[in-house]
């Protein structure tokens, strides 16, 4: 038996898309009661929107990859090619995370906001699969072209397949990005503090920022 229909939009894919968002959703708030998060953020077959006053992060790693993701359309994986930005410890300020899903009664917004009262969200550890990155940066011993994976970082790149030969790779000492707008199909972090959380579901259209044509 198909799944129900309403309005042009399967109840079945909008649980799909959702359940996912609201289980990390609740990952959060018990990390948040244990004073630290061990998070991965991710949504099956959509990009999320996160934006940031600044961002302060230590031992960048960036490199070229691939983002493994479930087809809401159908059986099987989808793949995106994205950045692969990895930090040993960042301290974001006023961060938003939004993921706008289209449902029976119109879009939804879920929307996540911490780190906007004096005290930054904290993040270990943490990698970011970014499609698309609008940013002013400042970077502190750059060298770019260097093998990733050869113990240059403190934490290792994910599966250790990109290293001599990636699409590209580079590392700094220290990097501060500011008024961050970025799409992206992942997070993880191996710890990740987030002060004054506040989620929200929302009506309409609300992501953490718009898009601005070219």
């Amino acid at each position: 038996m198909s799944s129900q229909v309403r309005g042009g939009t399967r109840w079945k894919r909008f649980a799909l898309v959702m359940v996912p968002s609201i289980a990390a959703t609740a990952a959060v708030g018990v990390g948040l009661a244990q004073g630290a998060l061990a998070a991965s953020f991710s949504v099956s077959g959509q990009d999320f929107k996160v934006s940031a006053d600044k961002l302060d992060g230590d031992n960048l790693i960036q490199y070229g990859s691939i983002s493994k993701g479930k087809d809401l359309k159908g059986p099987g994986d989808v793949y995106h090619p994205v950045t692969i930005s990895g930090f040993s410890h960042a301290e974001i300020t006023n961060m938003c995370q939004s993921l706008v899903t289209p449902t029976p009664i119109g879009n939804i917004t879920l929307q996540l906001r911490t780190g906007n009262k004096g005290k930054p969200a904290v993040a270990d550890n943490i990698y970011l699969d970014v499609a698309e990155l609008d940013a002013d940066a400042e970077f502190t011993d750059l060298d770019i072209g260097v093998a990733v994976g050869d113990g240059s970082h403190t934490t290792k790149p994910q599966a250790g397949t990109v290293s001599n030969g990636a699409l590209f790779s580079q590392r700094a000492k220290k990097a501060v990005l500011t008024n961050v707008k970025q799409k992206a199909w992942a997070t993880t972090a191996g710890t990740f503090k987030l002060p004054d959380l506040k989620l929200r579901l929302m009506s309409g259209d609300q992501p953490c920022y718009q898009d601005v044509k070219d």
